[in-house]
């Protein structure tokens, strides 16, 4: 029970006509500060996003979540944002925003293995 960290997760959710505040989950990122951990995982189910808007393309959204995936990372190709401390870099991914791609609240929990966690939540939220 001592080796449990505190952590902070976001689902991930694809808007795609924001007028009309419809989403679905696609993914969930999680960061743990004593663990040392920021990471995302995310599937776009494409029948899903055809059915929400025929609009949307799939490879432009999966392109914007890899970005993501760099930026928790630490990549260099990740941009400036990739270099942000680790703890920055997470709460500049969940910041509120009015676009495509959004993210819920945070919310916080307790793991003894960060990556285990996103694994079951990305489970339970999105597939």
């Amino acid at each position: 029970m001592q080796d449990r960290a505190t952590f902070e997760y976001a689902i991930i959710r694809i808007v795609p006509k924001v007028e009309r505040e419809e989403f679905f989950n696609v993914g969930v990122i999680l960061f743990s500060k004593q663990k040392k951990f920021l990471d995302i995982k995310f599937y776009i189910n494409p029948e899903k996003l055809n059915s929400f808007s025929c609009e949307v393309e799939l490879v432009m959204l999966n392109n914007y979540l890899n970005s993501w995936k760099l930026i928790c990372n630490g990549e260099s190709s990740g941009g400036k944002i990739g270099a942000f401390e680790l703890s920055d870099r997470f709460r500049w991914l969940v910041a509120c925003r009015s676009t495509i791609i959004q993210s819920s609240k945070t919310h916080p929990g307790l793991t003894n293995d960060p990556k285990l966690t996103l694994d079951e939540m990305f489970n339970a939220y999105v597939l």
